[in-house]
């Protein structure tokens, strides 16, 4: 039987654990005497069509151990939206090409909603020209807002950053006996996950956050500036996590950039919504304020990974690979809580057309009645994915990652 070959790609932001997601696919493979190389995408699917390939078969052995502890991705990655073959086939023309020509027989692609509608419909053609591979989507994002998993790869270790870098702001924010505020921004469009998660910074010795402003909100800056004024007659420290999407009552991003600048996949490039709020405060309560944005540190803090995160990346991976070799194409893996104490989850397959394109929104019973905060039930809810010490490697006391950009 003549062997066969597999592909790794990856669309969309990188997170703390996504490698992992690579070192389990990686390590299952090798299992399989029917498959002789893994092949990976250099730069997504983008790269791909271009000719840009990776052979990770002959790879350092010591590099890929250390690829569950090294966070971004070492492939690259890409925002590219593929076109209906309907209307346009050439991508699709190349993409298989390409693929006869490495014998391709399976296609591992990790990323989000928008990267299981390249799932989708690199499948649905394959399937309809009748060509023999195999294609299966692994979930990763650190926005959580994939449908169906109950959460996905890459968000416990972001929600944990978020958390711990909230309690740290928090001390500092009290060292000085002044009035001030923090304006904290996290990433999320369309969603409040990542902002929400900052609550697990809270506990008995020190509340903090005091507000948490989210997406699945109206926002109103007049209720915004009334809530921390309310909470300046009982304390000089106030620190606020806002979401990068908060939009007013007509559907208006909050935000400093004026921007028209979209992705590929036609969403509105964000950032700014603490910067923009800063004024207000300033302006009407204290001229302490500062703005802080976490950008890509909310995806790539490995230092701050969850053990459960990590080891659920590398699980669907796993996964993925055993749903190939069982004939099955066109799924994603998926996360089902079995229970929530103990905690327990197991991997389900779901089709990629189900989750494509779709938004898991924060549902609102997380959220409180003011509409600036979330309850019990959240905390509840996300405490357990942040669970785990990683044992990180460590050259010269930093951490010892694998190479970027390729492993040799």
């Amino acid at each position: 039987m003549k062997k066969t070959n597999c592909l790794i790609g990856q669309s969309g932001g990188p997170t703390a654990v996504i490698n992992s997601s690579y070192k389990g696919i990686i390590d299952t493979v090798k299992e399989e005497d029917d498959i002789e190389k893994i092949y990976a995408m250099r730069f997504g699917l983008q790269g791909f069509l271009k000719g840009e390939v990776i052979d990770l078969t002959k790879k350092n052995k010591e590099e890929l151990n250390l690829l569950r502890n090294t966070p971004s991705t070492i492939i690259g990655t890409c925002r590219y939206k593929i076109e209906d073959y309907n209307q346009n086939e050439e991508d699709y023309l190349k993409f298989f090409e390409l693929v006869e020509k490495l014998n391709i027989g399976y296609v591992f692609y990790v990323g989000g909603n928008d990267s299981m509608d390249t799932v989708y419909k690199l499948d649905s053609y394959a399937r309809e020209k009748g060509i023999g591979i195999k294609i299966i989507g692994v979930p990763k994002t650190i926005d959580n807002d994939m449908i169906v998993t109950d959460h996905c790869p890459g968000y416990g270790s972001a929600a944990k950053y978020i958390a711990t870098s909230v309690m740290e702001i928090a001390r500092d924010s009290r060292v000085y006996d002044v009035k001030n505020v923090h304006l904290i921004e996290t990433m999320g469009r369309s969603t409040g996950w990542l902002a929400a998660a900052s609550v697990l910074a809270s506990n008995k010795k020190l509340k903090a956050p005091d507000f948490i402003y989210l997406p699945e909100s109206k926002f109103s800056i007049s209720n915004f500036v009334r809530d921390v004024e309310n909470k300046m007659k009982e304390q000089k420290a106030i620190n606020v996590v806002v979401s990068e999407g908060l939009k007013d009552k007509n559907g208006n991003y909050i935000t400093a950039s004026n921007s028209t600048a979209h992705d590929h996949f036609e969403h509105k490039r964000l950032g700014g919504v603490a910067e923009t709020l800063v004024p207000f405060i300033r302006d009407n309560l204290c001229k302490r304020v500062k703005s802080i944005k976490f950008d890509v540190m909310q995806r790539a803090a490995a230092h701050c990974a969850s053990g459960v995160d990590r080891n659920e990346a590398y699980l669907v991976g796993q996964k993925a690979v055993e749903s190939v070799l069982a004939g099955e194409s066109g799924l994603t893996m998926a996360l089902d809580r079995v229970s929530n104490n103990p905690y327990q989850v197991e991997v389900i397959k779901v089709p990629a057309k189900k989750v494509a394109n779709k938004v898991k929104l924060l549902p609102e019973k997380y959220i409180n009645k003011e509409q600036n905060g979330v309850n019990k039930e959240f905390e509840n809810y996300v405490l357990p994915l942040i669970q785990g010490e990683v044992e990180m490697p460590y050259i010269d006391f930093l951490p010892h990652f694998a190479k970027l950009e390729t492993v040799e």
